[in-house]
């Protein structure tokens, strides 16, 4: 069967700092939370072991996949579970040695015992792998394991077909050449075909509505992340700077809500150099969020969560784009960039680099840009081209294994190229490119398995090696 990728899919309602290392692991432990009741033997688990592999293992403490388990087991939801609760749940699971399974059986549960970092080990299918273990009172046990392959994506070893129900959509597609053909037969522009397509799911009315409710979260993160001072959890001492260069840009004044906000962006001008500050400085917000235990929607991941809301943003502010019409088909087509990468390639930094997170998410970005700039089918795919194009090989290094640096910077550089990439195609005859996307995604691919392994989301090699600190210990 071939992957069927909704716009749910691709942007998901989340907490940081990882869609990988985070919300995969936390859906991971719902899922085999679920089997336990679905079992009906909840309530004989007297323990709970949890084993982290790979990149899990190697990077999730800075990336709270600890705690993204540990909150998955106990049945919160990364939708609705409270932000400000994260730290507090967690220390009190830590202290009071007890673990709440599923919101009802409460059990012994040793921190340091029973979740244990499996450094040396890796599994084959993938890096991001965690193995849970419910040992009952009659001697028997229950295990499960899980891959986070990206994206907040989570496929149960042994499951070949996939939990989700295949659908008979009007337009499949597995490509970039299938999406344009599509265009092409139809006269469809690309966000018109994806919104088609999600009918097979779901009403258009809740599709616009889910969407809708996918910017708000995007909106109230960038406003956050904007009015938000102090420095981000970890250990790294790193200090906010959007909330420092939202206030030089609009001279200090506070604003109440978003749209009073977004109005005095608009009244500052659009002279260069203020337009990229405040690109810099929309990304830097998401992704200071994100760092921070923060409510992000992945773009297609946590990591590279803010290059998407950031030329959204950037589309809103300046020009005019503030409108439920434009937010959507911006989205839809974002979406469906994506989901060629993640069929194609992938969008996992521990399969692929950075240029599975950022590089995807510039494409993504840059083609939905485009569009909304009155860009054809073909100079949209154009874009997405150009941004990874210039993306491929980026390794993912993070220092500390926290997702801070060099990510919050690579969310502004990755928004830059995206606006960079639609200005070059929509000047330009997409007819006469010597490239096609389906090139470059086939190009990451090759070039994400070429690429050594310690340039993986493993913190093993690049600025994480040549910048040497010492981190307390969680």
């Amino acid at each position: 069967m071939k992957e069927q990728i909704s716009v749910f899919d691709m942007f998901k309602i989340g907490i940081g700092p990882s869609s990988s290392h985070t919300l995969g692991p936390w859906r991971a432990a719902q899922l085999f939370t679920q089997k336990l009741v679905a079992n009906d033997v909840l309530r004989q688990t007297e323990a709970i072991k949890i084993l982290l592999y790979g990149s899990l293992a190697k990077t999730g403490m800075g990336h709270g996949t600890d705690i993204a388990v540990l909150l998955g087991l106990s049945g919160d939801d990364p939708v609705t579970f409270a932000v400000d609760e994260v730290a507090p749940k967690i220390a009190r699971i830590k202290q009071q040695c007890r673990l709440t399974l599923g919101g009802s059986h409460e059990l012994p549960f040793q921190y340091k015992d029973d979740l244990l970092f499996l450094y040396g080990e890796s599994l084959p299918f993938h890096p991001n792998a965690v193995t849970f273990q419910a040992l009952l009172t009659d001697g028997t046990a229950v295990s499960e394991t899980y891959y986070s392959i990206g994206g907040g994506f989570v496929v149960q070893e042994g499951d070949k077909g996939g939990s989700k129900q295949e659908v008979d959509l009007p337009f499949p597609i597995q490509n970039a050449h299938d999406l344009l053909m599509g265009c092409m037969r139809t006269g469809l522009k690309i966000s018109e075909l994806v919104l088609e397509n999600e009918q097979a799911w779901r009403s258009e009315a809740e599709t616009k509505e889910g969407i809708l409710h996918l910017f708000e979260t995007i909106r109230d993160c960038i406003y956050r992340g904007c009015h938000t001072t102090g420095s981000l959890p970890g250990g790294l001492q790193v200090e906010r700077r959007a909330h420092k260069l939202n206030k030089r840009l609009i001279s200090g004044r506070p604003y109440a809500d978003f749209e009073s906000w977004i109005g005095a962006i608009r009244a500052g001008g659009n002279s260069f150099q203020y337009t990229l500050d405040w690109v810099s400085c929309f990304a830097l917000a998401v992704n200071e969020e994100n760092a921070s235990f923060g409510r992000v929607v992945t773009a297609p991941t946590n990591g590279a969560a803010g290059v998407i809301p950031a030329v959204l943003q950037y589309f809103i502010a300046f020009h005019d784009g503030l409108c439920e019409d434009h937010v959507i088909r911006f989205i839809a087509t974002a979406s469906e960039i994506g989901s060629i990468f993640k069929k194609g390639a992938t969008i996992s930094a521990a399969m692929g680099g950075c240029q599975a997170e950022i590089g995807v998410s510039s494409a993504m970005a840059a083609g939905a840009l485009t569009e909304r700039l009155g860009g054809s089918q073909r100079q949209v795919l154009m874009a997405a081209e150009i941004a990874m194009e210039h993306h491929l090989g980026l390794t993912c290094d993070p220092i500390g294994g926290l997702v801070q640096i060099p990510c919050i910077e690579r969310n502004t550089m990755g928004a830059i190229k995206a606006i960079t990439a639609a200005q070059l195609a929509l000047q330009s005859n997409p007819d006469k490119a010597k490239v096609s996307l389906d090139a470059v995604v086939k190009t990451m691919w090759e070039t994400a398995q070429d690429m050594n392994a310690k340039y993986k989301e493993t913190a093993d090699g690049g600025l994480a090696v040549n910048i040497p600190l010492s981190l307390p210990e969680c």
